[in-house]
């Protein structure tokens, strides 16, 4: 039996809560998961998981041997990262976790360079456009917007990004553009239901910082879809910059209200705040640090 696979599985199937969730993950079956598990139990001559047909209980053995697992596999993980450092070249499997228009217009594009850079490294992107658990999800890195408050990650900046309203030039055309924040309540704004405050929109500008209440006829839970149906001329929309970076340079979609300061937050990379950060993860990060620094949209605030 590969006891560290075994102990890799343990402590992922204890994390994610099932079985054929661990399988998922690995590109494994189900019952070869259950098959590596029970193997482990029968190594250790004792029960470490309740199985039942709804759920997964550890057993006290189970907690006891969780904690020993964990520091096992890092201490292998470390002794490979050493090596790893000694051949001057990072190598491995990096999961990188992001939004999807950030991977989409970001990450995929850097792709090459970073792999043509790292010869033995790999990198499996995550997408997700919800706030994922690192830990839970099996990431190594992730891409976050907006101030970091989990204390239990570390967080490397790439860069601050603005919010402004943004809308086809066709729109405009038809409809007018609003030249006070106020107007937007007599145009069609498009709204992205899962922001913090969905019909709000909070600018600053000459007159101080104001919250407008908008509406339209379209809203959606799906930014990809709100940004879509901003260039196809369905109205306004209030999102980040870099997310219309194309279409802005295209002649297809223009930020309007340019007197009023739009909101900025940073975006990070971040990772579990753990003793020992795996090179591969940190030559992730550290290209990505070092490129973004040079983008117009990330480097610095957009006015």
């Amino acid at each position: 039996m590969d006891l560290l696979a075994a102990f890799r599985s343990f402590i992922r199937i204890t994390e994610l809560g099932s079985l054929s969730a661990v399988a998922r993950e690995t590109g494994a079956t189900q019952p070869a998961i259950s098959r590596q598990l029970a193997a482990l139990e029968g190594h250790l001559g004792v029960r470490l998981i309740q199985r039942s047909t709804r759920s997964l209980t550890m057993t006290e053995d189970g907690r006891d041997l969780l904690n020993h697992a964990r520091l096992v596999v890092e201490a292998v993980e470390e002794a490979e990262a050493v090596i790893d450092q000694r051949r001057g070249s990072p190598s491995g499997l990096v999961r990188l976790g992001c939004p999807s228009v950030f991977g989409r217009t970001y990450i995929v594009p850097h792709l090459g360079s970073m792999l043509a850079r790292y010869p033995g490294l790999s990198v499996e992107l995550v997408v997700s456009d919800n706030v994922s658990d690192l830990i839970q999800e099996g990431l190594d890195v992730a891409i976050r917007a907006g101030d970091i408050t989990d204390v239990t990650l570390v967080a490397r900046r790439l860069g601050t990004v603005s919010t402004v309203p943004v809308a086809s030039v066709a729109y405009l055309e038809q409809y007018g553009e609003p030249a006070h924040p106020s107007e937007l309540a007599d145009h069609q704004c498009i709204v992205f239901t899962r922001s913090q405050r969905p019909g709000e929109w909070q600018l600053s500008g000459p007159e101080g910082p104001i919250t407008v209440h908008v509406a339209g006829r379209f809203r959606s839970n799906h930014i990809d879809s709100v940004l879509a149906a901003v260039i196809a001329g369905q109205g306004i929309a209030l999102v980040p910059l870099w997310m219309m970076r194309e279409a802005v340079r295209g002649g297809l979609v223009r930020p309007i209200l340019q007197n009023w300061q739009p909101r900025q937050f940073p975006i990070s990379a971040v990772y579990p705040s753990r003793r020992f950060l795996a090179p591969r993860t940190r030559a992730v990060v550290d290209f990505l640090v070092e490129e973004f620094k040079h983008d117009p949209v990330l480097a610095e605030p957009t006015r």
